[in-house]
């Protein structure tokens, strides 16, 4: 069941960022909805694989997975749309194959990301990447730094069709800040992502060390 959840996750991501660029107002709103869903299901999978007791090494690693699509396809499609520089993607995506290649080194002697045979065994590194408040805290960010990219810059032509002339008004007044907020949130997010990534470098060196002596 959480493995279905990860893949439902992934097939919504790409339906909601296919609305985003078809810039139909209907269709931006149900991707603003359809996002905070996709970041609710990030969570979800986890607590069903635990209460299910579905945990595993290939679902531990398929969330990793399910998680690395959704946000470097959402980051991809905002450079894409102009809304955030292209150096996102960029240090988001290199960010991920390193931290994951650093992983795969630590999967092969048995020890998994996250969970109870995580390879974050050093507790302050634990804390900052795999603990599930740095977890949580990490997925509000992305929650609050998509949305608000959302709301911030879709042309405000588009939204003449559904709001009122006051109402439009006001937006227009107020989208300067809205954007200002966005971008703010966009370095918070991005330096979030490399900070987590810094203990996997770190506890990764003692897996590096047995593999050299297992060769």
């Amino acid at each position: 069941m959480a493995n279905l959840l990860t893949i439902l996750r992934m097939i919504l991501c790409v339906i909601a960022i296919e609305f985003l660029f078809t810039r139909r107002p209907d269709l931006v709103f149900a991707s603003m909805f359809i996002t905070l869903f996709v970041i609710v299901l990030d969570g979800l999978d986890g607590y069903v694989a635990r209460s299910l007791k579905e945990t595993s090494k290939f679902g531990s690693v398929f969330d990793i997975l399910g998680d690395r699509v959704v946000e470097n396809l959402y980051w991809i499609a905002f450079a894409s749309l102009g809304w955030v520089g292209v150096w996102v993607p960029m240090v988001v995506v290199t960010r991920g194959i390193l931290t994951d290649g650093f992983r795969s080194i630590a999967l092969s002697q048995g020890y998994t990301a996250f969970g109870s045979s995580t390879m974050m065994k050093n507790k302050f590194c634990h804390f900052l990447t795999a603990s599930r408040f740095s977890r949580a805290v990490y997925g509000v960010a992305k929650t609050l730094v998509f949305l608000m990219l959302i709301i911030a810059y879709i042309p405000n032509i588009e939204y003449l069709n559904i709001m009122t002339i006051d109402n439009y008004t006001w937006f227009v007044a107020i989208q300067p800040n809205l954007a200002l907020t966005a971008d703010i949130l966009v370095y918070i997010t991005v330096a979030m992502c490399i900070i987590r990534a810094i203990p996997v470098f770190v506890e990764s060196k003692r897996y590096i060390n047995n593999d050299k002596e297992q060769v």
